[in-house]
């Protein structure tokens, strides 16, 4: 009986639970915040890269050909259309879209893993976005401009990467929760609204083609590495899922060798 109530009171039963945070912090530090860290330096490298040491070499130096190309053939249809991918991509839209679907998702799944994963896909791009701008001060193309220019600059398209890691990062989820193989084809066409986007931006003359497919990058790598640190069952809460398991498998042990010394010790117990 000694050994059985030494067995049960050797551990208290929270004694894991602030070691367990820890880890669940460090792995979400390693997965989510040094990855989205690490692509705020490569934007700012290109950045960097595209305004000085590669201004002048192609296809840099053609883009605004494009930008020109893409004016001359402007349209009262083709500049409706463009509108509304732009409107999409606005960050009043983007923020209510997000909003509302991270909702959607709480009130229909009964958890929380895949509202945050959008949420803070969107608000990874964003802070990558913010703080490359203020970094890489780019001009505008020149042509004219169809929008309000924002205080940030050129590079890169914030409605780009907004776009991206909202309706990319839905796509993601649906095609996950979709039991059927066409349902999860269907689910990847949310991906005509962010290219839509990018075209439509570089239409309206607000950004260089580099511009949009450096957004293109941060958008989607930050949904990749929310999905890793976030929707993937060997992330953060697995691991520390695992440990508590671990935990409770080794206690569970321990009572049954005290309960079998006690059983050994027979009447003396």
């Amino acid at each position: 009986m000694t050994f059985a109530i030494a067995g049960l009171v050797s551990r208290p039963a929270g004694a894991g639970y602030p070691r367990r945070m820890t880890d669940v912090a460090v792995q979400f530090l390693k997965r989510a915040i040094f990855p989205i860290a690490v692509l705020l330096g490569a934007m700012v490298a290109i950045g960097l890269l595209i305004t000085k040491a590669l201004l002048h070499v192609w296809p840099l130096t053609v883009e605004d050909t494009v930008n020109r190309e893409l004016e001359d053939d402007r349209s009262t249809e083709a500049n409706a259309v463009s509108l509304v991918f732009s409107t999409l991509a606005s960050t009043p839209a983007v923020i209510a879209v997000t909003v509302l679907a991270a909702l959607a998702l709480r009130l229909t799944l009964k958890r929380w893993r895949e509202s945050i994963f959008l949420c803070a896909a969107v608000c990874a791009q964003a802070a990558v976005f913010y703080v490359t701008t203020l970094a890489i001060d780019r001009p505008r193309p020149a042509v004219d401009h169809m929008d309000v220019s924002p205080p940030t600059s050129s590079f890169p398209s914030g409605h780009t990467s907004a776009s991206v890691a909202l309706y990319l990062g839905l796509a993601v989820i649906l095609a996950r929760l979709a039991n059927r193989t066409w349902l999860r084809a269907a689910c990847w066409l949310l991906l005509i609204v962010p290219l839509g986007v990018a075209l439509g931006r570089m239409y309206r003359g607000m950004h260089h083609p580099s511009d949009v497919i450096a957004s293109l990058l941060n958008g989607g790598i930050c949904v990749l590495v929310m999905a890793r640190a976030i929707l993937d069952r060997r992330g953060p809460r697995a691991a520390d899922h695992s440990q508590v398991n671990g935990v409770t498998t080794a206690r569970t042990r321990a009572s049954a060798r005290a309960r079998d010394a006690a059983s050994a010790s027979g009447p003396s117990a």
